[in-house]
């Protein structure tokens, strides 16, 4: 491998800002079959989650608090696929391995940037269902447009800051050893363990962001679930306590499918060995998987958004009759 190295100078100490090699899979059989079928992913996702960003767009009934924060979600879900898969194409489908550090730091802000929107979207959507189930009368009061847009908002400027933070951390470090990322996108972790100087910094500010990520808005929407279910054995009408279950069912599956399968490769790598190959694999299908099912889920499982398709789809039919062409005799 080829180093390709800046050389900085300050206050005694020699810098140096290397090209990344992303190592990714090693000798995979018929691995560029796993890539176009990662093409095929990003494709479902960009589809999929600009259809759900249109709808709510378009029915003026979606226009509500709840659906902010879903079009938000969806956003977040398109622009994480778009941070993570066609590099990762680019890089091992076209052998084009090496990484600028420049475009490592922007890799890395903008893959765990966008994993952040969307834990904290789900959070907040959690913390929706639970001031509807648990306070329904006041609802309306609480969780307005205006609230969520705030809501949103911090978590943007949150995610914003905690993050620069951790990509700023790496440009104190130098490198003068491997540059290899063992890794198949500029991943904190890899690149902060290759510095020859101090990283107990980046060790702190990895823990931190791990913790805010995944850790602490997974304890939250345990708490409002639990909550939520002691709301539901006070109701009376069981038909009251089925509808209110329906209208959390969607969300549980996107809070399953987007902590479960990353908390459970972090624990195995903690706990046992694990082949460089499988944690790739497993890593990436759970960056990717997650943002092609969530609109599939909402759109199937979300009585609004099939309503205001089939309203949408009615009005668009309208106006082509309306406005068609005319055949005259």
């Amino acid at each position: 491998i080829n180093f390709l190295f800046t050389f900085v100078s300050s206050m005694n100490e020699t810098f140096f800002r290397p090209t990344f090699y992303i190592s990714g899979l090693y000798n995979v059989p018929h691995a560029k079959y796993y890539y176009i079928f990662l093409c095929f992913v990003y494709a479902v996702t960009v589809l999929g989650n600009s259809f759900v960003m249109g709808v709510i767009f378009l029915a003026r009934t979606l226009h509500t608090a709840k659906y902010i924060a879903v079009f938000n979600l969806a956003f977040s879900d398109l622009c994480g696929s778009s941070a993570v898969i066609p590099k990762y194409v680019e890089m091992f489908l076209f052998d084009k391995q090496y990484i600028s550090y420049e475009d490592c730091l922007a890799n890395m802000f903008f893959v765990f940037f966008f994993m952040t929107l969307q834990s904290l979207t789900l959070l907040a959507l959690a913390y929706d269902r639970l001031v509807a189930i648990c306070f329904p009368l006041r609802y309306h009061a609480v969780v307005t447009k205006t609230a969520m847009a705030v809501i949103i908002g911090v978590i943007w400027v949150f995610a914003l800051i905690v993050f620069a933070l951790l990509v700023g951390f790496i440009t104190r470090l130098s490198f003068c050893r491997s540059t290899t990322v063992d890794s198949y996108f500029c991943d904190h972790g890899p690149v902060y363990k290759l510095a020859c100087n101090d990283t107990t910094l980046n060790y702190i500010m990895a823990l931190i962001c791990i913790a805010a990520i995944l850790y602490i808005p997974l304890i939250l929407i345990t708490v409002s679930y639990v909550c939520i279910g002691f709301a539901l054995l006070r109701l009376s009408h069981g038909a009251d306590r089925l509808k209110a279950i329906k209208t959390c069912a969607s969300h549980l599956m996107l809070v399953a499918m987007f902590y479960l399968p990353i908390i459970s490769v972090y624990i195995v790598i903690l706990t046992t060995y694990i082949h460089p190959n499988t944690r790739i694999i497993n890593s990436v299908l759970t960056h990717t998987i997650p943002p092609m099912l969530n609109p599939i889920i909402y759109t199937l499982k979300t009585k609004e958004i099939l309503q205001s398709i089939k309203v949408i789809y009615r009005r668009a039919k309208l106006n082509y009759v309306m406005e068609g062409p005319v055949i005259s005799n």
